[in-house]
């Protein structure tokens, strides 16, 4: 048993190493669209300004494009969010209307990020289907410029309650095939349910550090290989049967027995040594080239993002 938990520690180790890690993100500079993996021609770079430009004149709604190479190992959520709500604050402060669609290209990611005044009209599942029927399609094809023209345009549509798209297969997120998406949750669920037991079983203040540090990953990875629905399910399950499991097997004498083994065999092999490990940080950034007048006063206006939208794949 502390085996397994001082692996679980040298792995949290690795993951809170790999979380300093994070990329650069460009500044606006007046420009809604921002191309830094060269991707878009100048032509449909300027189309995209001129028709988000008009978008927010009419509606004060803010869109922003950033396509890059790569994540560089960052979470696609979490530098979406860095990007739309920390950095570029789109939408305006007391609206919270912005929306940021994000590109990476070499991990064949992408993602709308939707702020909070716009969650109603621009729902998960429209997103998912914008991405997953605008997108997705072009992508293969390495058709950049016509699927994100496409996704903005869809984006528009679905704002004024315009865009029509296949309903169909809302019940599984875009990007994994059936294959997939069964060795994905074999490997995540065993892994959860090892450190859930270990945290059910170890005693003191080390079980229910356990519990809190696996929250994050109840709260993710269930709805990515799953569904929404499916995800919440899983999180208000782990969030209440764990507690119960603990009182439970702290009060039975089995449990009992399991703890105070689980506690012996702690304090036996405790001593012997320590390691350290260090980590790594680094940032890439470039700059897209253009000038136009409707690019030269664009700014954030404050907005606030809570997680809304969708991600994908092609």
């Amino acid at each position: 048993m502390s085996k397994t938990l001082v692996l679980f520690l040298m792995v949290l180790s690795a993951v809170t190493g790999a979380a300093a890690q994070q990329r650069a993100i460009p500044d606006l500079w007046g420009h809604r669209v921002h191309d830094e993996a060269h991707v878009l021609s100048q032509a449909a770079i300027d189309r995209l300004e001129v028709l988000l430009k008009e978008h927010e004149d009419s509606t004060t709604n803010q869109i922003a494009i950033l396509i890059i190479p790569s994540l560089e190992g960052e979470d696609l959520e979490g530098y979406s969010i860095r990007v739309a709500h920390d950095a570029w604050k789109l939408g305006e402060k007391n609206r919270d209307n912005g929306v940021l669609l994000l590109v990476a290209l070499e991990d064949r990611k992408m993602r709308i990020e939707v702020g909070h005044g716009l969650e109603g009209v621009l729902t998960d599942a429209i997103c998912s289907r914008i991405i997953r029927n605008e997108m997705a399609p072009h992508f293969r094809e390495q058709q950049y410029e016509e699927g994100v023209t496409a996704a903005v345009q869809a984006i528009i549509k679905a704002i004024r309650n315009e865009y029509q798209a296949d309903a169909a297969d809302d019940s599984l997120q875009p990007g994994l095939s059936w294959q997939e998406r069964l060795f994905m949750g074999l490997f995540v669920f065993t892994i959860l349910g090892i450190f859930t037991a270990v945290g059910v079983f170890v005693p003191g203040c080390s079980g229910w550090f356990l519990y809190a540090f696996l929250i994050p990953f109840y709260a993710t990875f269930p709805m990515f290989i799953l569904n929404t629905t499916g995800g919440l399910i899983l999180l208000v399950l782990y969030l209440v049967c764990f507690p119960l499991a603990k009182l439970i097997v702290g009060k039975t004498p089995w449990g009992k027995r399991m703890a105070e083994k689980a506690a012996k065999n702690s304090s036996r092999r405790r001593s012997g040594g320590s390691w350290s490990g260090g980590s790594w940080s680094g940032g890439w950034s470039g700059g897209s080239s253009s000038s136009s007048s409707s690019r030269s006063s664009f700014s954030g206006g404050g907005g606030s993002f809570g997680g809304g939208g969708a991600s994908g794949s092609w």
